[in-house]
């Protein structure tokens, strides 16, 4: 039998992180004002660290045979965790924020922790997706740089192949390293044209070459060459023989000479003769069941139904047909086991993230939505209808008279609210810009419904509002009894479309 006392030895090993007596080692970590030092002792630290274990041989001693390791870096906060880990085995972790649990793990991997480091992925991909979608630029971005973090990579590379835009069309598309466009590019089923995607890859690899003349039509011959060794890489992932010939002349062709003289001819006699062999590697077109977006369909007889093996979280089959009867300005009442519509799920905050932004990016031309909240505190669900196609383009009111707001309340259809637009030439209000983007969700009327988050998380601050101003209101009716702002629990939003019923 063997008795292991694990407790009692991290505890001493614990104080021994205490103890200045015998330190021979002082690491200095942070920066300028934030600038702390700590001590240690060398051969705990070879021994748990084999990044640790290197810096000591380099080293310098000074006169007192104390050897200094500077790592401006890491955070004092960062590097205090860590070294309690490194001597007694525990990191704590209950009430730290979520950004500072990614900053370890990235200090954890740099220092060559793979235990903590890899404990700490599965934490935040387990327990933490929704923040890892809201920071999906800030993340994703940084992960690619070395062979780690396998499973954050596939995390994000799903959501990319689902929702291509939050990558391509972002503020800071262009400065994706290359490894990790790569890794998009490879992908059989990213849900995105192959025109588009060859697109994006040209204006990726002008970015990194920012001496390049602004019109294509200027540039010289090394000019293309350039374009053509950054994008080494990646143009053999493209799928040209699946882009429609009238496209190729119009896009491609510009950039002819960064192109193999042989695929080039092939891509020409595939345009003129599909049938014929070509030379060239032609690659599988991508698996593409929507160019756009994915959507998630709510089928009937089963309204709500079950949406990729998961039930809606805030609504009921009772509530779609209420719903529905409302849209249209209708009076028909609906049967659950007959409603002639199928709701397609966009955008679930649970699933998705609470950016705001994340919002505009995945509604952005849908047209005919639903938009459903929950409440935090109170458990109402509120929400509104748009019949107008969603823009991320252009700030500014928008006119309509068949929008309307809505209160189920705590999910009692009897006590239900609706709220019909009143002044149409300002029925919704959409933001353009992307600064707004960042705080501003969906907006009806005179703030009468509004999803709004100053830190970019409609879950995290209470921004959100259904204000009734009795001397001046776009829609009929209050639907909440209070114009306290509050923060939600989760949200969905819905494409209403009509059900195709077969020729008899």
């Amino acid at each position: 039998m063997t008795f292991k006392f694990f407790d009692k030895l991290s505890q001493d090993f614990s104080e021994l992180l205490n103890d200045k007596k015998e330190h021979n080692v002082v690491i200095e970590v942070d920066k300028e004002e934030n600038v702390k030092s700590f001590t240690a002792h060398s051969v705990v630290l070879r021994y748990r660290s084999s990044y640790f274990d290197k810096e000591l041989e380099n080293a310098t001693t000074n006169k007192n045979n104390i050897k200094t390791i500077i790592k401006p870096n890491i955070s004092a906060k960062i590097f205090e965790i860590i070294l309690k880990y490194i001597y007694g085995g525990i990191v704590n972790i209950e009430n730290t924020d979520t950004k500072t649990i990614y900053e370890l793990m990235i200090n954890a991997n740099e220092l060559e922790l793979k235990e903590l480091s890899i404990k700490l992925e599965i934490y935040l991909i387990e327990s933490k997706a929704s923040w890892l979608r809201t920071h999906f630029s800030l993340v994703y971005r940084l992960i690619f740089d070395g062979n780690d973090f396998e499973d954050l990579k596939k995390f994000y590379n799903d959501i990319i192949v689902k929702y291509p835009n939050l990558i391509f069309e972002s503020e800071d598309f262009t400065s994706l390293q290359e490894t990790a466009l790569i890794s998009i590019l490879k992908r059989d089923d990213l849900k995105v044209e192959e025109i588009k995607i060859w697109d994006y890859v040209i204006k990726w690899g002008i970015a990194q070459n920012q001496t390049l003349p602004a019109d294509s039509k200027e540039w010289s011959d090394e000019n293309f060459e350039a374009l053509k060794l950054t994008l080494q890489q990646c143009l053999p992932l493209i799928r040209y023989f699946h882009i429609p010939g009238e496209v190729i002349w119009e896009k491609v062709k510009p950039y002819k000479k960064i192109l193999e003289e042989q695929l080039w001819d092939d891509i020409i006699q595939h345009t003129m003769s599909p049938n014929k062999p070509v030379t060239s590697l032609v690659l599988p077109a991508r698996i593409i069941s929507n160019p756009e977006l994915p959507s998630r369909t709510i089928s009937t007889p089963e309204l709500p139904s079950r949406i990729n093996g998961r039930f809606s979280t805030i609504i009921n089959k009772e509530h779609v047909a209420e719903l529905l009867s409302w849209i249209g300005r209708s009076s028909t009442i609906y049967s659950l086991s007959n409603i002639p519509y199928e709701f397609q799920l966009i955008l679930r905050g649970s699933l998705d993230g609470f950016h705001p932004k994340t919002f505009w990016n995945m509604c952005n031309g849908h047209a005919g939505t639903i938009v459903i909240v929950k409440v935090a505190g109170t458990e109402e669900i509120v929400g509104g209808f748009n019949p107008l196609a969603w823009d991320s383009s252009r700030s500014g009111a928008r006119e309509t008279d068949d929008s309307f707001i809505f209160s189920l309340k705590n999910g009692n259809i009897q006590n239900s609210i609706l709220s019909r637009v009143k002044n149409q030439n300002k029925a919704l209000y959409f933001y353009g810009s992307r600064d707004f983007q960042n705080t501003n969700g969906p907006q009806f009327g005179n703030f009468e419904f509004m999803m709004k988050s100053e830190v970019s998380d409609f879950t995290q601050d209470e921004k959100c509002w259904c204000y009734f101003d009795p001397k001046q209101y776009y829609y009929e009716k209050p639907i909440r009894t209070t114009n306290n702002k509050f923060s939600i629990i989760d949200y969905e939003i819905f494409k209403i479309i009509k059900k195709q019923i077969p020729n008899c």
